[in-house]
């Protein structure tokens, strides 16, 4: 999205009292990122108005030889064109250029765009940078140019040169332009653009308006947004329309209202449209107006500041209708459509419109403005005339009401659209205009009837009719908070006047009641629901960088540990470390197809809804069909002998449900490898041996509809006990895997010619057997700790707990934090009558760095409290 800087100044004029620098770089930290700054001064440098004085036709040429009046500034060029000119008879005093111009709208006495001599052609700024001199054309000496619409880079029409209208205000001066002006200032070109990211506004539908986006600049920068000020654009702060003198037959200013139509009081004429909207889900407000115009397609010929104004937010000028619904788009954030009114009732069939805001049945085809006939789908939105699609909701219109040269009366539909349905619908038919950019991302409700009321004011026809469907009026959210909620969670020291007038200066309305502030969202701001979006407000506007950098005041304390996590880390580094396997990570959906070829039931999976592809339609009831389907590509590859695994979550439809009515996961362990049973079976026992599981079973595998890929005769149920166990019996053990090889009829639907063994293990089950640990939480220090290796000699009989316990207690004693590990104990072969324990010690303090002469002390006082509590001489 590009934004123009000199319209935020005319909406806020705090910001034009800051340099651009500053200016940027405050949006760039409180608002939006800027990916570009693009700078359109230099680009329309050397650039002026000027007067065509004489024009003649060059003989046998399509050519004009043409006197140009730029006022004083031609007169450096005048010189070099005497030799070759004829005495101009203009009345202005002004020395004229010549300029040879091949355009066939070229007159006497009209204004044009003269690129002078030095200027850079601005169709061709920031590539080849097309720089203009002066030349013979002809025989005829040729200063620079008079330039077309797409030359200056304002449009595509390539059919004449630009003319500009006698009448038309300098921008900068605020009188008449005149021959030598600037086009850049009299066109207000002397701008900035910021081409800024439109992913991080997604959730700020307010912003993809030029006032949204100027009441956020005037939040920044402390400045509160001025009402007032938008008049000029024609819509005011609250949405609402505003008086235009310039603007002839202007509607009454109309509040959103709960009444389903706009009372005939308000608007000359009787309503002429009916609407229904089938589901308010879809559509929460559409808004339509039915105008008389006889000029609905006309262009005008003068360049003007409409033109100039899209041509900056990256649009161009197309007709007066379809102009002023940009405008109003790019102003406001809400997207217009115009219907041709008379081919809108005859594709109904009825006396007058009946307009219908439904889902698009499956099949049903509309073919689109730009002549694509696409397939709607069911999350599709269509507007129907009395049931017949005439346009593709938020999206695109239809042909079958396209606007031409006969229209006569105009449809101007003013709606919000689900963005959800419309995200789908983009994606699925690949529209990507400025409209259904911004309906994606939430357009309020608020603003429909005020931006149309604005329209029908500024495309000056007669309004026939205003018709609002409005089934669910929204009212403001309302928060409750107070500063120390505020200051607490940021960190901050906001006093409530500080808060209340941040809030207040973007539109935000606050009353107290015992020391609670009752915050009032504005209409347009749809993401404002619980207290921290109210915080997020606060510490966004007022900077993020001027919050204090302090540290935490809580403890440094460590996470606990996470048991499941544990087990699969150990049950990694043994597969991978000393089974060798090679661990996979596989989608967690698979297809109907593989589940029917291992005997699986797709019925008892669930399915995902907008998967992404046909291959990716189930969520998986077990981890070993992806494996295999792995092992065949690998053994497809050439490799012969190896093994994979992968530890993921599995779910079926007969798991049952969470006591949040969420599918139930289970953790799996599979494993496959090319070999038989016997591989399978020395993997998994190595496996829960290393775990620390010793006591396990094998027994007949009698669940074949858990595995129904494994052969019954080789495969078996694994069963373990408990580490801490101690019975013989096998009744104290619990089952947790199976395995097996696979059934030569799913190898050859798998097309794998070896021959393949797998296991498949709960883990959720394994850790349920793990006797229970307490947890407690390391104590951190956030300074830097020591680590020392200290080898201590003592007698034979000594255990190693009583040489650490006088250890420990010094370094308590000290307030340290520090961990001891054990590293080797040596004795000698034969045993003498003394040993030699080795540990490491890693310790720190939590008031300071540590330094030299305080570690060696520490040091020194281990040293001498093992040697008096066990007698160990350090080595």
């Amino acid at each position: 999205m590009k934004i123009s800087l000199n319209e935020i100044k005319k909406l806020v004029p705090a910001a034009a009292k800051v340099s651009t620098d500053e200016l940027t770089t405050l949006i760039g930290s409180r608002l939006v990122e800027i990916e570009e700054k693009i700078d359109l001064a230099t680009k329309y440098a050397n650039i002026y108005i000027v007067k065509v004085a004489e024009c003649e036709p060059i003989p046998d040429t399509h050519l004009h030889l043409c006197q140009i009046d730029a006022g004083t500034i031609g007169k450096k060029f005048s010189d070099v064109s005497t030799s070759t000119s004829k005495p101009t008879n203009s009345a202005s005093s002004n020395p004229t250029a010549q300029v040879v111009c091949g355009a066939p709208n070229v007159h006497k006495g009209m204004l044009a765009v003269w690129l002078a001599p030095g200027a850079i052609v601005p169709q061709t700024y920031g590539g080849e940078d097309f720089k203009l001199g002066s030349r013979k054309l002809r025989g005829h000496e040729s200063n620079g140019m008079l330039a077309g619409l797409d030359e200056i880079d304002l449009g595509d029409d390539h059919s004449g040169i630009v003319e500009i209208d006698p009448a038309q205000v300098n921008a900068t001066t605020g009188k008449k332009v005149q021959p030598g002006d600037s086009f850049a200032e009299a066109f207000d070109l002397n701008d900035i653009i910021l081409d800024i990211e439109n992913k991080s506004l997604t959730h700020r539908p307010d912003t993809f308006g030029l006032i949204g986006f100027a009441r956020e600049v005037a939040g920044i920068l402390g400045a509160k947004f001025d009402e007032s000020m938008s008049e000029q654009s024609g819509i005011s702060i609250s949405g609402a329309p505003v008086a235009r003198p310039v603007v002839t037959g202007e509607l009454p200013i109309l509040a959103p209202r709960r009444s389903r139509r706009s009372p005939e009081t308000d608007i000359a004429g009787s309503s002429l449209i009916s609407i229904k909207i089938t589901n308010p889900e879809l559509c929460q407000r559409y808004s339509c107006a039915v105008i008389e115009m006889s000029d609905a397609t006309s262009d005008d010929k003068y360049l003007t500041p409409m033109d100039v104004f899209l041509a900056k937010a990256g649009m161009h000028g197309i007709s007066k209708i379809v102009d002023v619904t940009n405008y109003l788009m790019l102003m406001t954030g809400q997207p217009l459509h115009a219907f041709d009114y008379d081919k809108f009732v005859a594709v109904g069939g009825s006396k007058h419109p009946n307009i219908i805001v439904r889902a698009a049945k499956e099949g049903e085809e509309l073919q689109l403005l730009d002549g694509k006939t696409i397939e709607c789908q069911k999350h599709d939105i269509l507007i129907t005339s009395n049931d017949v699609p005439v346009a593709l909701a938020g999206a695109m219109g239809g042909k079958n009401t396209e606007i031409d040269a006969s229209t006569k009366q105009v449809i101007i539909e003013s709606a919000t659209f689900s963005l959800y349905n419309l995200r789908k619908t983009q994606m699925a038919h690949g529209i990507f205009s400025e409209a259904i950019t911004r309906f994606t991302k939430g357009q309020p409700a608020v603003l429909t009837m005020p931006v149309l009321e604005q329209a029908c004011s500024m495309l000056g026809g007669k309004v026939l009719s205003v018709t609002d469907e409005y089934p669910a009026h929204d009212g403001p959210s309302v928060v409750k908070i107070t500063t120390d909620d505020i200051n607490s969670l940021l960190g901050t020291k906001y006093t409530k006047k500080q808060i209340i007038s941040t809030l207040e200066n973007v539109g935000f309305k606050i009353s107290e009641k015992s020391n609670t502030l009752i915050v009032a969202t504005p209409l347009w701001r749809t993401d404002i629901h619980i207290k921290e979006d109210i915080i997020e407000e606060v510490g966004r506007l007022l900077g993020y960088d001027n919050i204090p950098l302090d540290l935490p005041t809580r403890p440094y304390l460590g996470a606990e540990k996470n048991a499941l996590l544990d087990l699969k880390t150990r049950a990694r580094n043994i597969l991978s470390g000393r089974i060798s396997a090679h661990e996979v990570l596989t989608y967690s959906f698979v297809s109907r197809k593989l589940q029917e070829s291992v005997g699986e039931d797709p019925a008892d999976s669930y399915l995902i809804v907008n998967s992404i592809s046909p291959e990716l339609q189930c969520f998986r009831q077990s981890l070993a069909p992806s494996l295999l389907e792995k092992m065949r590509d690998n053994l497809k590859a050439g490799f012969k002998d190896f093994s994979l695994y992968e530890i993921n979550q599995i779910s079926r439809k007969s798991l049952g449900l969470d006591q949040d009515d969420v599918p139930r996961l289970r953790t799996r362990l599979a494993f496959a490898t090319t070999g038989d049973f016997y591989l399978a079976k020395a993997a998994i026992s190595a496996l829960l041996a290393d775990l620390g599981f010793k006591s396990l079973d094998f027994s007949v595998f009698d669940q074949p509809d858990a595995a129904p890929y494994l052969e019954p005769l080789h495969s078996a149920i694994v069963s373990v006990a408990a580490p801490d166990n101690t019975s013989d019996t096998t009744s104290d053990t619990t089952p947790v895997a199976y395995l097996g090889e696979v059934k030569s009829s799913i190898l050859r639907q798998l097309k794998i010619s070896t021959p393949v063994s797998v296991f498949e293990l709960d883990l959720d089950s394994l850790l349920q057997l793990q006797p229970a640990t307490t947890s407690t939480s390391i104590k951190l220090s956030k300074f830097p700790s020591v680590e020392r290796d200290i080898t201590l000699k003592v007698s034979a009989k000594q255990d190693f707990a009583s040489v650490v316990q006088p250890v420990e207690r010094v370094l308590k004693e000290l307030g340290l934090n520090f961990t001891l590990t054990p590293t080797s104990i040596y004795q000698p072969i034969p045993a003498g009558t003394t040993k030699n324990i080795s540990f490491h010690l890693r310790f720190s303090s939590d008031k300071k760095t540590l330094e030299n002469t305080e570690i060696s002390a520490i040091m020194e006082s281990v040293e001498k409290s093992v040697k008096q509590a066990v007698g160990a001489v350090v080595i």
